[in-house]
């Protein structure tokens, strides 16, 4: 007995499955080394989103360094008090204002990191493929990014106010080098104490006891040379100091040391991130 033939299908069937065939197709997912830079790119970009829906914290932390400008440099360059190598007293007191505003950002973004947990966002990330190391660095440079902002304010501030800063392109991109590995450094220490500490009210009451210190622990308002052997000990510890020397340096063309400079922030951002990552598993528990 002849087998009857089988019904042809329908063209049109064909070229619908063919078609929900290519819009099904996932793409391929980055493996090895060049997955970690995708994920802290986006980890970096989802921060970024936030700080574009809501600028209120962009312009609120713009006050501050307005003042110590206005108030705290122009004050202290009519009384001439404070040894600066020749130059107004207002042009030393900048770099230390644009790093300050900077630590001040990224000193309380561990508060964030306790938020997502609260919020069940940080167990969600811990179960990606992301490495841990890479959603800190993300938010590191994110908090770069944002501190960066804040710098470009202060700069102008500082322009407005007759500060002889430089236009150079180059000195500027290094200028935003240090501010973001800065930040990612104080950043990472906050969330460090994060996965210490565990909650938001004493991450914020040991961010406000180690703000100031740091601040005034550092070359930001004064050279190192004047300060007593014990506090010149503290600050030649103090990662801000490298910053300002830094931000000094080629804002102002004053004498630096640029490559220990780099080479400190480098080092401290990338402890930084290793001592945050390892306690991301304590703080999400």
């Amino acid at each position: 007995m002849s087998v009857p033939p089988a019904a042809p299908r329908p063209a049109s069937a064909d070229a619908t499955r063919a078609g929900l065939g290519l819009l099904l197709v996932p793409p391929k997912p980055r493996t090895g080394p060049r997955m970690v830079p995708a994920r802290v790119a986006a980890m970096c970009l989802v921060e970024l989103q936030k700080l574009r829906h809501d600028r209120t914290e962009l312009y609120t932390r713009a006050v501050q360094p307005a003042l110590w400008l206005l108030i705290f440099g122009e004050t202290f360059t009519r009384i001439r008090a404070i040894p600066t190598g020749g130059i107004p007293y207002i042009d030393y007191l900048a770099p230390g204002i644009i790093a300050q505003s900077a630590m001040f950002i990224a000193i309380f973004y561990g508060i964030q990191i306790i938020w997502e947990r609260d919020a069940g966002i940080l167990t969600k990330l811990l179960v990606t493929p992301t490495p841990r190391a890479a959603l800190i660095t993300g938010k590191a440079f994110a908090a770069g990014v944002k501190a960066l902002i804040q710098a470009v304010v202060v700069i102008v501030i500082a322009a407005l106010l007759g500060v002889a800063l430089t236009w150079n392109p180059l000195r500027l991109l290094g200028v935003a080098v240090i501010v973001i590995l800065g930040s990612a450094f104080f950043s990472c220490l906050s969330m460090t104490i994060a996965g210490i500490v565990l909650t938001r009210d004493r991450l914020m009451g040991i961010g406000q006891a180690i703000t100031m210190p740091l601040f005034f622990g550092s070359n930001a308002l004064y050279p190192v040379a004047i300060m007593p052997g014990w506090l010149q000990a503290i600050s030649k510890a103090n990662p801000l100091s490298y910053q300002v020397d830094a931000l000094r340096g080629l804002l102002l063309g004053t004498p630096a040391h640029l490559g220990l400079d780099y080479a400190v922030l480098v080092v401290a951002a990338a402890l930084g991130v290793l001592a945050a990552s390892s306690l991301l598993g304590r703080l999400a528990r």
